[in-house]
């Protein structure tokens, strides 16, 4: 027994395992900070539904939706849970939802930049260790996902926050029209992803929006 204990401690692929586990931080990460500002910004605006609900948290676990997570590591794109959010208590309902819906975005780029200015600090002031190398390669990791996760969100289809965002410049009845296919919205993401309609351009976009972060570090 220990010797087939020995066997398959060695053929065990400890760089791809580790890998894995970099990039699991790095969704936990990027999808916890997405959600959180989304609640954060409905308590600006004066909604305290995530708050009460214990949504203005760092916690991943009171964000994350199982199934959603594992569609971002295995296919590339995913989901958390959706912050509560009642437009009933904005002044201006659709405008307070578009902004509630862009902090999610905006702060994911926020992480971006931020990430990346931690890897330019550490590679270039910080001695060798062992260790540097999987730190600098979950804040790439890191960046990298939250630029996807952003511009992925800004596509408006629902339930993503690009409708929401669209939704505001919308007469009222368009709005009521599109609110009304969010459910089905999810389906339809899944399905453009399987047939890969749009995902050369999408890509395209997020290498130049995280281009455009890492230029503004280095």
């Amino acid at each position: 027994m220990l010797h087939y204990l020995q066997e398959l401690f060695h053929a065990l692929d400890f760089q791809s395992l580790g890998d894995a586990v970099l990039r699991m931080a790095a969704i936990f990460l990027c999808l916890t900070v997405h959600e959180t500002c989304h609640g954060l910004a409905a308590y600006v605006l004066g909604d305290p539904t995530a708050k009460s609900m214990h949504r203005l948290s760092l916690n991943p676990l009171r964000h994350i939706d199982w199934l959603g997570l594992a569609m971002m590591f295995v296919a590339g794109f995913g989901w958390a849970k959706p912050v509560p959010v009642n437009p009933g208590y904005f002044k201006k309902p659709k405008q307070g939802m578009a902004l509630t819906a862009l902090a999610g975005p905006v702060s994911n780029l926020a992480l971006a930049i931020l990430t990346l200015g931690a890897f330019r600090i550490i590679y270039s002031y910080v001695p060798y260790f062992p260790g540097i190398n999987w730190i600098l390669n979950f804040l790439i990791e890191t960046s990298m996902l939250t630029v996807g996760l952003g511009v992925f969100n800004l596509i408006p289809i629902p339930p993503l926050d690009g409708s929401k965002v669209l939704a505001a410049f919308l007469p009222d009845s368009a709005y009521m029209r599109l609110m009304h296919y969010e459910r089905y919205g999810l389906l339809l993401l899944l399905v453009l992803s399987l047939l890969d309609v749009g995902g050369r351009s999408i890509s395209r976009i997020i290498f130049a929006v995280w281009s455009a972060c890492y230029g503004l570090i280095f």
